[in-house]
C-alpha cells in the first residue's frame, strides 16, 4: 500500500527537451519516492510564457513515459493555477507581508540589485509584487543530502518578487503555492536551487503552511567541470534508447551498477533499481563528475 506520508514531485519548465541533469532529478525523485513507498507527482511550470518552448511539455512527458516514469495523479500545469497564485498574492498584501514596488533594475542598481527601500524613478502602469523581508531573516534548514544550508536571506536576496511587472507569476510564488496545494511532503530536486530554498521558506511561513522536507541532488558536471545541462543543452536524452541512459543515471546517483545487469526492459530496470535502491549511497557532493554521458 502505498504511504499517505510521503508525497514528492517533478516539476519541469517546459523550456526545451529533457536533458540529463533534468533526468537525473525525474529519477531520483521517482526513486526516492517509491522507495519511501509513496506517491510521485509531475507539475509542468509554466508560467513564463517568454521562456516557453512550443510542444515542450508534451516532449517532456512522452520522454518521462518512454523511461517508465509515470505520475500517480494527473499532470498539473501551473498556467492553469492562476487563481491560486492570485488568492495567495492577495493575503500577503491584505497582512501587510508584500507590497507593490515600482522599482526597475536600473533603480535597483545603487544597491546591488538587492531591495531593501523602494528607490524608484518612476511609477509603473503594473507594479510588480515583492515579499517584504524582515531585518534579520536567517533562515537555516537541513538538507537531506547537503546537510545544514543557512541564509540571510535580507542581505543576501532582499525582498523578492511574487509578481513581476510584466504581469508573470515568479517561480518563488508558484512553487511553494503548488507544493502546499498538492500536498508535497518532500521536495527532491538539483542543488542549483539549493539558493531558492531559504526563500521559500520564508514564503511559507508567510503564508502559514507546511515546509516540506527537502533533498537536492548533485549536479552532474561532465568532464569539462562544465555543468551537463549548459554544456550538453542541445543534446535532449534519446527517448528511443532508455535502458543505457537509465543505467547512466543509476551510477551517477551513487547506486551499484551490478544491481541493473539483469534487467532486459525498461519496467525489468526499474523493478530491479527500486529493490536496490540505496538512499544511503547518494553523493553528497552539491556538483559531481559522472564521466561519459551515454550515446
Amino acid at each position: 500500500m502505498p504511504s499517505l506520508n510521503y508525497r514528492g514531485r517533478f516539476a519541469p519548465s517546459p523550456t526545451g527537451p529533457l536533458h540529463l541533469g533534468s533526468m537525473l532529478a525525474a529519477f531520483g525523485s521517482w526513486l526516492l519516492a517509491r522507495h519511501a513507498r509513496g506517491q510521485w507527482l509531475v507539475r509542468i511550470e509554466d508560467v513564463d510564457p517568454p521562456r516557453e518552448v512550443p510542444g515542450a511539455a508534451e516532449l517532456q512527458l512522452a520522454t518521462l513515459a518512454a523511461f517508465g516514469l509515470h505520475a500517480d495523479q494527473p499532470v498539473q500545469y501551473q498556467s492553469r493555477r492562476h487563481t491560486l497564485y492570485q488568492t495567495a498574492s492577495a493575503r500577503l498584501l491584505a497582512k501587510g507581508k508584500a507590497f507593490h514596488c515600482h522599482c526597475s533594475r536600473a533603480d535597483l542598481a545603487s544597491q546591488h540589485g538587492i531591495h531593501r527601500h523602494c528607490a524608484a524613478s518612476q511609477q509603473r502602469a503594473q507594479p510588480a509584487i515583492r515579499l517584504r523581508v524582515a531585518d534579520g531573516s536567517h533562515v537555516t534548514f537541513n538538507d537531506a543530502l547537503q546537510g545544514q544550508v543557512a541564509q540571510d536571506v535580507d542581505r543576501d536576496v532582499g525582498d523578492f518578487v511574487l509578481l513581476r511587472a510584466d504581469g508573470c507569476w515568479a517561480y518563488q510564488l508558484a512553487v511553494v503555492v503548488d507544493d502546499a496545494e498538492q500536498r508535497i511532503s518532500h521536495v527532491v530536486r538539483g542543488a542549483d536551487l539549493v539558493d531558492s530554498t531559504p526563500r521559500q521558506i520564508l514564503l511559507q511561513q508567510a503564508l502559514g503552511v507546511p515546509t516540506p522536507h527537502y533533498l537536492h541532488l548533485p549536479l552532474l558536471l561532465g568532464s569539462d567541470g562544465h555543468k551537463l545541462s549548459k554544456s550538453l543543452a542541445a543534446m535532449p536524452v534519446d527517448a528511443g534508447a532508455p535502458l543505457p541512459v537509465l543505467r547512466w543515471l543509476w551510477a551517477a546517483l551513487g547506486q551499484a551498477p551490478a544491481a541493473l545487469d539483469a534487467s532486459v526492459t525498461v519496467a525489468e530496470l526499474l523493478q530491479h533499481a527500486v529493490t536496490a535502491f540505496d538512499p544511503g549511497s547518494l553523493q553528497k557532493e552539491s556538483r559531481i563528475v559522472a564521466g561519459s554521458p551515454p550515446g
